[in-house]
Order: structure tokens, then C-alpha cells, then sequence
């Protein structure tokens, strides 16, 4: 059974949703994952309306693409936030996804958080009866302080349900915990349920994540111990380009040529290693 790759609307941050959906289903993309993250890529949101979500609808219908999950990052440390991020299950689940996507923290602009496992383990099982009630599965990304997927497995250890999993981002585990995905995979592969497949170029900390195959992460391998593993789920694809193009307003002439490309690339890397 071949994976499901997907296009990441948050590849076209900056950008709208029909611009994003129209660049991910002209590089070849049948499935896309969608981004209801507040303050950062807002292409879908709870509190858009019933005219704002039947448009959206009508948009992946335009385009052809079937929703297979939503970044729907909330900082779950943080116990306010759940009902926020309950909102978004609710919101994954109406627009058909099988998978919510979210950081254990804040996935942009957060500072001077404080962690503890008990903590975010309490507020996680607190989900549970709405990704139940939803049908939905949560995967947890390697992000910020769980930045190995050793480091997010025991967590996800603790919290003990199926319904919750790892997603696994091949260029977070080098940028934030200072790991070859192909090294680091091997701790964790057992709760990997989704994976962003996002490369990376340059020093570590250096923020250059081109479209998939343009960077200098070893994805095929990863890919093929993934196999070896049985490893059925989705692959995402996700580009974050350089720091400059990502954080600016996207207003120049030829900015959404960068996006357009950088996913055309990224459809026809995998296509070249025979994976769609």
C-alpha cells in the first residue's frame, strides 16, 4: 500500500487559501493538509462562519483536493488553550480530516514557557473524549522543547492512547534537537503516526528549509527505514523556505513563483524516487 503525500497549506504562508490549494494541486498533490493555526497561517479557522467554511469546501472541490489533516497549533501547555484547540478537532473533523496536528507549545512567537510532562500530559488526556467523539487521531510534533523523537515518544508514552501519536518533522529534529532524522527515527518509529516531510539546507540553526528534495536531509533513506517499519501513514509536505520569505508580508512581485516552484519540486522529487 503506497503513502499518502500531501501538500501543507502552510507552505503558502502569507498567501490565501486558494492560492495555496491551486500551487499544491498543480504540482500533482490529491491531498493536502490544512492550516487553522491563530496569528500565524489562518486559511481555515472555527470562527469563520458557515459561508467562510462552505467556501473553503468549494475551493478543495475546485481544486481537487481531499483534506488528510489540520495544523491546528495550540500551546497545550497552556489549559486555557483546550478549549481553543477543541474547537479546531471539531473543525478537522467537519472538513473531513483524519489527523489533528499540533506543537506541545507554542508553535510560533513563544517565550519563556514552562514545561513539565505532567502537566502537558494532564491537559492532553482532557482531549481525549472530543478526539473520540470526532474520529479523530492527534500526532504531536517534534517542536521547541520535545525536539527529538525520542524525547516526544516517552512523552507520548505517558499519555498512553491510541488516539494520540507522534508527528514526525525530518527537519525540526535537526533545526531544534540537533539530529539526523535518519539516526533519530530509529528511537521512535513505533509512534509514528504522520510525518512532515521538510528539508533543510545549511547549518543547523540556519532557517533554510526548501521544498522537499532541494535541501541536504537524506528523505529517501528515512522514507525506506520507514518501510522497513510498516510505516502506512501520511507524508506532508512542508516548506518553510528562508527566514526573510517566510516572515515578510508576501507583497512583491514573484513572491508566490517561489511557492509555486518550491512545491512543483517537491511533487516531482518524490515522483522521481517512485513515491507517488
Amino acid at each position: 500500500m503506497k503513502n499518502i503525500f500531501a501538500g501543507h497549506t502552510n507552505s503558502y504562508h502569507g498567501f490565501t487559501l486558494e492560492q495555496a490549494l491551486s500551487g499544491i494541486s498543480r504540482a500533482g498533490f490529491k491531498y493536502v493538509e490544512l492550516s487553522a493555526v491563530r496569528g500565524w497561517t489562518e486559511h481555515i479557522m472555527p470562527d469563520m462562519g458557515a459561508e467562510g467554511k462552505k467556501n473553503a469546501k468549494a475551493l478543495l472541490d475546485k481544486y481537487g483536493l481531499e483534506p488528510i489533516g489540520l495544523s491546528g497549533h495550540c500551546n497545550l501547555m497552556d489549559e486555557s488553550r483546550l478549549a481553543d484547540f477543541e474547537l479546531n478537532i471539531e473543525l478537522a473533523a467537519e472538513f473531513g480530516c483524519k489527523f489533528i496536528v499540533s506543537s506541545t507549545g507554542e508553535a510560533h512567537f513563544g517565550k519563556d514557557e514552562v514545561f513539565t510532562d505532567e502537566g502537558l500530559v494532564k491537559n492532553i488526556k482532557k482531549l481525549i473524549p472530543s478526539l473520540e467523539k470526532n474520529g479523530l487521531e492527534m500526532v504531536l510534533e517534534i517542536h521547541g522543547e520535545h525536539n527529538t523523537g525520542e524525547k516526544m515518544f516517552a512523552l507520548i508514552k505517558k499519555i498512553g492512547s491510541p488516539l494520540v501519536a507522534i508527528n514526525y518533522d525530518t527537519a525540526n529534529v535537526y533545526y531544534f534537537g540537533g539530529k539526523m532524522p535518519t539516526d533519530d527515527i530509529k528511537t521512535c518509529a513505533a509512534g509514528v503516526k504522520y510525518v512532515h516531510l521538510k528539508d533543510k539546507k545549511g547549518e543547523q540553526k540556519e532557517w533554510d528549509f526548501p521544498g522537499t528534495g532541494n535541501g541536504d536531509l537524506p528523505l529517501a533513506a528515512f522514507m525506506d527505514y520507514l518501510d522497513a517499519q510498516g510505516y502506512t501513514g501520511p507524508y506532508s509536505i512542508e516548506i518553510e523556505y528562508t527566514q526573510d520569505y517566510c516572515m515578510r508580508d508576501k507583497d512583491r512581485p514573484g513572491d508566490i513563483d517561489v511557492a509555486d516552484k518550491e512545491m512543483a519540486d517537491s511533487y516531482a522529487y518524490l515522483k522521481s524516487i517512485g513515491r507517488v
